[in-house]
């Protein structure tokens, strides 16, 4: 028992070593790209406010695009990059259990997406778009999402090692928009009508749909939302099962 306490220690660790390892040097390199990723969530919000939609539903889908964009696309480059640069296979060499290095490697554009999911937070309290009373809620599920497309993200780099960083790079942006405007992440899923569910099936949308029940903007059964969590927790336990036994962590 005490030494399965020690290996579990050890794996929190190593991931926290390796978010330091990948985020401090390029936040001083980089400071701009703090504010970089939060303008990248915040330019739909620009249109629906040109367009007359509704700015508290932007405001969630802002949230939502900051960790779910920067989690599957991060999560296919930066590991694509490491294996580039050997820095992959530096880790490999050490003791590091796979899962300790997807979160690490998952934490570090969480450090950077951090500050503009606080403003985003801090406008949505503000103008009373997020009731205080939902912040936790809203803080679980913007995680659970983050987990879920992180390790997705993990699993397809370690999959497509033979492919060119420009050809996953293209993958990796085209899966996080998708992801992100295609499901009801910045309108609300009511306008989809008779195929709404489908909103559950995407880590993203199932998200956005619970933080905008929490908050009042959508009218949701208990019955629905325990459905919505239950899934999404699902899709976070599947996910993560698939970067321990199914990632492809070292050279064959």
């Amino acid at each position: 028992m005490e030494e399965k306490k020690t290996k579990i220690k050890k794996m929190i660790k190593d991931a926290f070593v390796i978010a330091a390892l990948k985020s401090i040097p390029d936040l001083k390199r980089q400071p701009l790209m703090l504010m970089m990723i939060g303008l990248i969530s915040a330019v739909p919000l620009f249109f629906l406010m040109i367009f007359g939609g509704e700015i508290s539903y932007g405001f969630i889908g802002a949230m939502i695009s900051t960790v779910g964009f920067i989690g599957i696309v991060s999560a296919i480059q930066d590991i694509t990059w490491d294996r580039y640069i050997k820095v992959r296979e530096m880790i490999v060499a050490m003791p590091v259990h796979p899962l300790s290095y997807m979160l690490g490697a998952a934490m570090a554009p969480l450090i950077f997406s951090a500050p503009g999911i606080v403003f985003f937070l801090a406008i949505a309290l503000g103008f009373g778009f997020l009731p205080l009373q939902s912040l936790g809620w809203t803080i679980v599920a913007l995680l659970m999402c983050w987990a879920v497309l992180s390790s997705i993200g993990f699993v397809i780099s370690t999959y497509l090692k033979k492919t060119s960083a420009y050809t996953l790079s293209n993958v990796s942006n085209i899966l996080g928009l998708g992801l992100i405007f295609i499901p009801p992440v910045y309108y609300p899923e009511e306008m989809l009508g008779g195929i709404s569910w489908i909103a559950v099936l995407f880590p993203t949308s199932n998200a956005a749909g619970l933080i905008r029940a929490y908050s009042g903007l959508s009218s949701l059964t208990l019955e629905i939302i325990m459905i919505r969590w239950l899934v999404l927790l699902a899709m976070m336990i599947v996910s993560i099962l698939l970067v321990v036994f199914k990632a492809k962590w070292r050279e064959t």
